[in-house]
């Protein structure tokens, strides 16, 4: 069976897809992935013999210049994806026999065009829950469209949601589709998702309360990471105490190093040593005391098991891994889905919500007295217990007997 699996955004979009792709290949299957052309995914894909499809523009520039929810340059980059859809992606997917699919609309919407005039199987995956249409949830906000004030019906405001997208993206998909002979689709968000579209997170962590979607929870896709730590990392962890784990993955913060500040201070005045992850955000350590160490891209899994806290964004990504790894959580949510995953670490008792993405010393040193106590490390040890690791192996289990 030849599966192509189809991504475009920042590091949490591409390594799920990674964990599916190792898991597929494990059971037979040839598979390639489509992906930004960025050095650390082909670095990535090429650590597990994966072949790398490029797709689009790199996106860490994208990423680190665009300003918060901002739409200047929205339409000429959606354009783009569209048209990579029915160029890179179509010529990919030519004698694929299914075609697995996860990113913004223009991209899913694309594909699923694809996949129908080639006549493969179509599967759209959320790496979260937020974007799928629920009445226990409102739609996120769509850049350059708020949603409209004072309406609290979650039913209207997705078919608020449905019509932007139309507008936002209708004619582009529809003119590409019409260049391959196929009719036009007049809700491009609901096709782009499908009656049965995949949710791989873990159900403990983030339960799917039933809807109309026949929505099938997977479980978190999952890299196995077998990289050891670097030699210096290892020394400076022997060395002490565990240490607070603070960073911000992909995201371009304001005052990146207020934010750095901020968090060494709070981390000091809760008697800590502090690990500062630089990211795409360039963070870096105040002084060169020896209670702080900066690191690079590192093995999550492996690092997380031997910290005392992890203070993050809230990607899906970064909030599963802490979770597996018992790790107490501050979760700082800069936007997106991000808040939903600081209001689950709360929920569960496994951590902090901070109020509002720019944390100080005092809101960041109260946060911590609290996912440093004794009971919040218990109760995530208890939760970690919980979680899925074969989320990936059951999806490719689901796709290839679908197939077979």
């Amino acid at each position: 069976m030849r599966v192509l699996l189809s991504t475009y955004g920042a590091r949490g979009s591409v390594e799920p897809m990674v964990g599916l792709a190792v898991q597929l290949r494990e059971l037979g299957a040839e598979v390639r992935v489509c992906a930004p052309p960025d050095e650390e995914f082909a670095e990535l894909l090429a650590g597990v013999g994966v072949p790398l499809v490029p797709v689009g523009r790199p996106v860490r520039p994208l990423v680190t210049s665009v300003v918060p929810g901002s739409a200047v340059g929205l339409a000429q980059r959606a354009a783009e994806l569209i048209a990579a859809q029915f160029d890179t992606v179509a010529a990919s997917a030519e004698g694929c026999d299914a075609l697995v699919v996860t990113g913004p609309l223009p991209v899913t919407a694309g594909a699923r065009s694809v996949a129908e005039k080639l006549g493969i199987r179509y599967v759209h995956v959320s790496h979260q829950p937020v974007s799928l249409p629920s009445p226990h949830q409102p739609p996120p906000a769509r850049r350059g469209r708020p949603l409209p004030p004072g309406m609290t019906d979650n039913r209207a405001l997705w078919d608020v949601d449905a019509r932007n997208a139309n507008e936002m993206f209708g004619a582009a998909i529809n003119t590409h589709r019409a260049s391959i002979g196929l009719p036009p689709v007049d809700n491009i968000r609901d096709y782009a998702f499908t009656d049965r579209p995949w949710l791989a997170t873990d159900p403990t962590l983030s339960p799917w309360r039933p809807t109309d979607l026949d929505v099938v929870q997977t479980g978190a896709w999952i890299r196995p990471d077998e990289r050891p730590l670097p030699p210096e990392l290892v020394a400076f962890l022997d060395a002490g105490t565990p240490p607070v784990y603070v960073g911000f993955g992909s995201m371009p913060l304001r005052e990146a190093q207020d934010v750095a500040r901020a968090a060494i201070e709070a981390v000091r005045a809760q008697g800590r040593r502090a690990l500062v992850s630089r990211g795409w955000a360039g963070l870096a350590l105040t002084d060169d005391q020896d209670d702080c160490f900066a690191v690079g891209e590192v093995n999550q899994q492996a690092l997380f098991r031997r910290v005392a806290a992890v203070v993050h964004h809230g990607s899906a990504g970064t909030t599963t891994t802490a979770t597996r790894a018992g790790a107490p959580q501050v979760v700082v949510p800069q936007g997106a889905d991000q808040p939903y995953w600081a209001g689950r670490v709360a929920e569960l008792g496994i951590g902090v919500a901070h109020n509002g993405p720019t944390p100080t010393t005092e809101s960041l040193s109260a946060a911590l007295k609290t996912a440093l106590a004794p009971e919040t490390r218990a109760r995530a040890t208890g939760v970690a217990g919980a979680v899925r690791t074969d989320g990936a192996m059951v999806a490719a289990k689901l796709l290839l007997d679908a197939a077979g």
